[in-house]
């Protein structure tokens, strides 16, 4: 049957409208209704203001928004690169530096700078800088070991902490609250003190030791805050296994804060293994290092203030980056801090 005809409005308007029109369909009269929808489609396809998502943009997660913020942070790009030509140097230390560490001549001791030899030499007569640019070496590998061992033991036992609560919570509570009442470097001069190897692993391993109480502390109150949210209780609901919520749902949202902390301790342990190697009792001859250097230098810093000088400078460079770049990460994946 023909469909019945409909009554027109003034100027052959339909009010009813046809039945393929919108829900809302242009007057044709370039009213206030027509106005709006007009303004309404335009704003659909333009992007929000800088830094926000505009309409038809996806939103960006938490760590695809620290990525936006931190690529454009000078301090974090500046840090970041010091840090990876402490890398590259600690790893293939012949690209800058192609004399020999261990090399020596008493003849040249604590002699200033001279062509070849920009640093000068050491009470040893080898070559500062040489043995300045391969002491990266040991600094790295102990701050970087260290910091992944403290960061997966700590992360691994107060997750499980926060997670499941109970006796086993408190029993690793008091656990980690008998190493925090240990003394970090009376610690180390007791424990080492023993050790005869010259390598950096018993190093590595005390650090690790005395480090995972802090970022396992860290890792149980981001675990006990982030199974609390609603999505973690609807896995519950659905009945999700504890392996399945732990390791999908609260381990990926509670992981940011560990990570920044494991930032900013890794600088911290390179000055800690320095320390323990001025002491005597870190990392021992003929192994390279910059606490060894520095030990050796003390004596003489009147006389010959290059031989302290420069190992000492590039340790705190070293230091101050990797504090720089846990402040740039912090400041990206805290929203607090925005």
């Amino acid at each position: 049957m023909p469909e019945p005809e409909r009554p027109e409005g003034p100027g052959g308007y339909d009010p009813v409208g046809p039945r393929t029109h919108e829900a809302i369909s242009p007057t044709g009269q370039g009213g206030a209704m027509d106005l709006a929808l007009q303004e309404a489609e335009s704003l659909e396809g333009t992007p929000g203001p800088a830094g926000t998502p505009g309409p038809r943009e996806k939103a960006r997660s938490l760590w695809s928004d620290a990525w936006h913020q931190l690529r454009r942070n000078p301090v974090f790009i500046l840090s970041s690169l010091l840090i990876l030509f402490l890398v590259v140097i600690s790893i293939w230390p012949q690209l800058i530096a192609s004399g020999d560490p261990l090399q020596c001549d008493l003849s040249k001791s604590q002699q200033g700078s001279s062509p070849g030899h920009p640093f000068g030499y050491d009470t040893q007569g080898c070559d500062v800088y040489t043995r300045t640019v391969y002491g990266a070496r040991a600094s790295i590998t102990v701050g970087i070991c260290a910091t992944l061992g403290a960061a997966l033991l700590g992360s691994a036992l107060g997750g499980l902490a926060g997670f499941f609560g109970g006796w086993w919570d408190a029993l690793l509570s008091r656990i980690a609250d008998i190493f925090f009442g240990i003394p970090v470097v009376l610690g180390g001069l007791v424990f080492l003190s023993v050790v005869t190897s010259t390598t950096v692993w018993p190093v590595v391993g005390f650090i690790v030791l005395l480090g995972w109480p802090q970022i396992g502390r860290i890792a149980r109150g981001s675990v006990i805050t982030a199974k609390q949210n609603d999505y973690v209780q609807a896995a519950r609901a659905l009945g999700a296994g504890n392996g399945r919520m732990l390791l999908r749902h609260v381990a990926p949202n509670a992981v940011a804060p560990v990570i920044v902390v494991a930032t900013i301790a890794l600088g911290t342990y390179i000055a800690l293994e320095a320390t323990l190697s001025f002491l005597g009792v870190g990392l021992r001859p003929p192994t390279v290092s910059w606490g060894i250097d520095i030990s050796n230098a003390a004596p003489q810093i009147r006389n010959a203030p290059h031989m302290l000088l420069y190992p000492a400078g590039a340790l705190s460079l070293t230091v101050l980056a990797f504090i720089m770049l846990g402040d740039a990460v912090r400041d990206a994946l805290d929203p607090k801090l925005r």
